[in-house]
């Protein structure tokens, strides 16, 4: 689809000669309407034999921000395709707010919209760009100054207006879309990983002005990452996907501490994944070592222990019955900035690690490489769950 087109259909409709006009639901109507439910229904696109994303059913409530999160080649950006009417499902269905739009052309679907690859006019100002939806709904131009300076101000872009795009930077590129596509205060906004081209320092500022933004304006917002604690922060839940298919969606805390496999403990939060032996509904056997859990031990053959790389915690000397202890060498000690991240090789010779912070206090108790350290886990943080499958 031409830049113009697609731009076209972020702003409003598109005729033959791909001039945007509103369309009639967008005419004279408040901006602030709250989000749009969407419904997902049994969802599947397959390019041949190979299926992208396998029977997906997901329903998500007014003014929710979900997270699809998930490797590549998981189906995440498909199914954001489909929404967005880009991408023609094989089969399923589409529904906004009760009406059904799987076939709906993009530019009929009164959404707002951020690419990977920024859909920007390039003879446009960033001002222009930025206004060009208020324009396409015959907003009032008395207002669009306001709004466009603000607009640039929550992206970190204050003063740009005059800018040319040939001017910007991929990371300012890319915070001009993402401007553009708020502007109007959509009912829905489609975002596919819109913040990747930001620094770090940049993108974790964004993530928390996202997440106000949300709050205040109460859009719908479906979100593609595949940065896990991007997803945790921004996101009322969080969906994962593997090879096509939706494995679990939750809560961010739930999805942490409560995986429904392997996949998703490796996926959310920085786990080590340990084979273990089921001895009965409260303890598993990790080698010579029995840890008790306060969750029910899953029923099945293949089990794997996530430790939670900050939920060890190192023994200060005293013997506690009620806490699991794990004894190993410590292999290294990686500095990264406020945190060490420690490396243990247990007896059995399986690896874990842990986190403490870079503080002199925490550094103290921490021994030389090739020395030995001994570390808790709470009962309520030992987590066992099923292998998942290859």
């Amino acid at each position: 689809m031409p830049v113009s087109t697609v731009a076209c259909a972020i702003a409003g409709d598109v005729d033959g000669a791909h001039r945007c006009t509103p369309s009639a639901t967008q005419r004279g109507r408040s901006l602030d309407q709250g989000g749009e439910s969407v419904d997902i229904k049994a969802a599947t696109k397959s390019y041949g034999a190979v299926r992208a994303l396998d029977n997906v059913t997901l329903n998500v409530a007014p003014r929710e921000f979900v997270s699809l999160l998930g490797p590549s080649g998981s189906g995440k950006t498909t199914l954001l395709g489909i929404l967005g009417g880009f991408v023609q499902p094989s089969s399923g269905s589409i529904h906004f707010g009760g009406r059904d739009v799987t076939f709906l052309p993009p530019h009929k679907r009164d959404i707002g919209v951020v690419f990977q690859n920024y859909a920007l006019f390039p003879h446009m100002s960033v001002g222009e760009n930025v206004a060009f939806p208020l324009r396409a709904r015959r907003i009032a131009k008395a207002d669009w100054a306001a709004r466009v300076s603000a607009a640039l101000a929550m992206v970190g872009l204050s003063g740009y207006e005059a800018r040319g795009i040939a001017q910007l930077s991929g990371g300012q590129r890319q915070r001009v879309a993402l401007a553009r596509a708020m502007i109007f205060e959509p009912r829905l906004i489609l975002m596919d990983e819109p913040l990747s081209a930001l620094d770090k320092q940049l993108r974790e500022a964004m993530q928390i002005e996202l997440r106000e933004l949300h709050k205040r304006i109460g859009a719908t917002i479906i979100y593609v990452t595949h940065d896990q604690r991007e997803a945790l922060t921004m996101s009322d839940r969080v969906a994962i996907l593997k090879d096509g298919r939706l494995v679990q969606i939750d809560r961010p805390e739930r999805l942490h501490d409560h995986p429904a496999d392997s996949f998703v403990a490796s996926f959310i939060g920085e786990a080590s994944l340990l084979p273990v032996r089921r001895i009965d509904a409260g303890s598993v056997a990790l080698g010579p070592a029995v840890l008790k859990s306060a969750r029910e031990i899953p029923d099945a053959e293949a089990l794997m222990l996530a430790v939670h790389s900050e939920k060890l915690l190192i023994a200060n000397g005293v013997a506690d019955a009620t806490l699991n202890c794990l004894t190993g060498k410590v292999t290294d000690i990686v500095y990264q900035g406020e945190s060490l991240r420690v490396f243990l090789q247990l007896a059995d010779g399986t690896f874990l690690s842990l986190r403490q912070p870079s503080h002199y206090q925490a550094s103290r108790l921490l021994p030389p490489v090739g020395g030995e350290l001994t570390v808790t886990l709470h009962p309520e943080d030992t987590i066992v769950v099923p292998k998942a499958r290859e």
